[in-house]
C-alpha cells in the first residue's frame, strides 16, 4: 500500500477486501501493491484463487454486509482502523503481519502512545497477579500504557493495576486486546471489565462482529500484544504455555523481552524462568523494565512500515502451476520460514510469495504469526 485508505464510502471497499474469504493480512497488503486498489483486487481475487486449486466460488462480502458491520461497530460506540489510516498505530503497522482492520472501541489515539505489553498464566497464583497488577499500576503511573489481552488471571491483573492509576489522579492507560469481535466478550465475566477499558482506554480486535473466540484465533491476538508493545513483559508461563507465543513474537518483531523470575517449585513459572536463561531481562518493577524500554521504534529500522519486495506475478500459467505444485509439496502442519522454503524449492523469494499469496486465496495455504506458511486448516 502506498498512503492511507480514504474515509467514508471507499472505506466499505477496502474493507470488502479485508472481509473476504482467505485474504489475510499479507494478501491484503499484496493485492493492494498489485492492483492499487480494493475494486480491482476484489475483481481479480476470484480468478486467482480458481487457477490456484479453489474448487468453489471464492465468499466476497456484499457492500450492504460491509455497510451493516460498519454502522453495527458504530453502535457499540466502536470504529473501524484499516491499515494505513492515521490512527493506525506506528508500532504494529511495522510488523510483517500487521492487521488489515482493527475494530476498535474507546480512544483510538491511545493506540500511538508509548505501550508495554503484560501477560502471563490464566491460573496464575496470587503472588502473581499481585505483581503483575504491582508492575502494571507502576508502569501506568511513570505514563506507560499497558496492553494485554483481557484474558483471567496475568491479563486481567495487568489491565487492573492500569485503571486503579485513574482512582488517585493518574491517567493510566489500558489497552485490551481480544480475540473475538467486540460485540462477545471472553471471558463473559469480564463484561465488566471490557466496559470500563472501553470508556478510558481501548479495546481493539481483527475479528468481526459475532466472532465468539476460538483457540485459533488467540495467536493472532497475541501478535497484536506483542506489535503494539515496545516490549513485553511475561509473568507466570508455564513450558508450553500459549503465553510463549507474545514472547516468541515480541523477540521476532525486535522488541525487548522482559521476565519475572518465578519460583523453580512451581510449574506455572518454568516458561518465564526459561525465558531468563535465554536472554530476557529479569523484572521486579517498573524502573526495571525503564532501564531499557526504547522512547520508540528505531527510525532507521522501521520507515514507515514493513516493506516486501516486489512479486513477479506475471509468469506463464503452466509455469505458476509448477511453483505452486512445488511449494504445496514443501508445506506441512508445523511453520515454516517463507526464507526456509525459499532455500528448499531453490525460488527467490519473491515468486515464493506470489505462489503462496495465491495459495492462501485458495485456502491451500495459511501464515501463522510472524509469517511462517503453513497448510491451511479447514474451518
Amino acid at each position: 500500500m502506498t498512503g492511507g485508505p480514504p474515509a467514508g464510502p471507499r472505506l466499505a471497499a477496502y474493507l470488502r477486501l479485508a472481509r473476504t474469504e482467505n485474504v489475510g493480512p499479507r494478501t491484503y497488503r499484496r493485492l493492494l501493491r498489485e492492483f492499487d486498489t480494493p475494486e480491482a483486487a476484489l475483481a481479480a481475487v476470484p480468478d486467482k484463487a480458481r487457477k490456484a486449486g479453489l474448487g468453489r466460488a471464492l465468499r466476497v462480502p456484499t457492500t450492504a454486509q460491509i455497510e451493516d458491520e460498519i454502522a453495527a461497530t458504530q453502535a457499540l460506540g466502536g470504529r473501524i482502523l484499516l491499515l494505513g489510516d492515521r490512527l493506525y498505530p506506528e508500532t504494529l503497522a511495522a510488523i510483517p503481519d500487521a492487521p488489515s482492520v482493527l475494530s476498535v472501541l474507546g480512544d483510538a489515539a491511545l493506540l500511538s502512545r508509548r505501550h508495554v505489553g503484560i501477560v502471563g498464566a490464566r491460573n496464575a497464583s496470587a503472588a502473581g497477579m499481585r505483581v503483575a497488577e504491582s508492575l502494571a499500576a507502576d508502569l501506568a503511573a511513570r505514563g506507560v500504557g499497558i496492553v494485554s489481552g483481557l484474558a483471567r488471571g496475568i491479563d486481567a491483573a495487568a489491565h487492573r493495576g492500569a485503571l486503579a492509576m485513574r482512582e488517585g489522579g493518574v491517567p493510566g492507560v489500558t489497552v485490551a486486546a481480544v480475540a473475538g469481535g467486540l460485540d462477545r466478550v471472553y471471558p463473559p465475566e469480564h463484561a465488566d471489565l471490557q466496559a470500563e477499558i472501553g470508556a478510558c482506554g481501548v479495546v481493539v480486535t481483527e475479528a468481526p462482529l459475532g466472532t465468539t473466540p476460538q483457540s485459533r484465533h488467540f495467536p493472532g491476538r497475541n501478535r497484536i500484544i506483542a506489535g503494539l508493545s515496545l516490549g513485553c513483559v511475561v509473568v507466570e508461563a508455564a513450558l508450553r504455555s500459549g503465553t510463549l507465543i507474545t514472547a516468541r513474537l515480541a523477540l521476532a518483531y525486535d522488541r525487548v523481552l522482559y521476565a519475572v523470575p518465578g519460583s523453580p517449585l512451581d510449574p506455572r513459572a518454568r516458561g518465564s524462568n526459561d525465558l531468563l536463561r535465554h536472554g530476557a531481562t529479569l523484572v521486579e518493577d517498573g524502573a526495571d523494565v525503564l532501564r531499557t524500554l526504547p522512547e520508540s521504534l528505531h527510525p532507521a529500522l522501521f520507515p514507515g512500515g514493513f516493506a516486501e519486495p516486489d512479486m513477479p506475478w506475471d509468469v506463464s500459467n503452466a509455469e505458476a502451476t509448477r511453483q505452486r505444485d512445488v511449494l504445496r509439496a514443501l508445506l506441512s502442519f508445523a511453520p515454516m520460514p517463507v526464507d526456509e522454503l525459499a532455500r528448499r524449492c531453490q525460488f527467490s523469494i519473491p515468486f515464493v510469495l506470489a505462489r503462496l499469496t495465491e495459495l492462501e486465496l485458495a485456502g491451500l495455504c495459511a501464515f501463522a504469526p510472524g509469517g511462517a506458511a503453513v497448510v491451511a486448516t479447514p474451518t
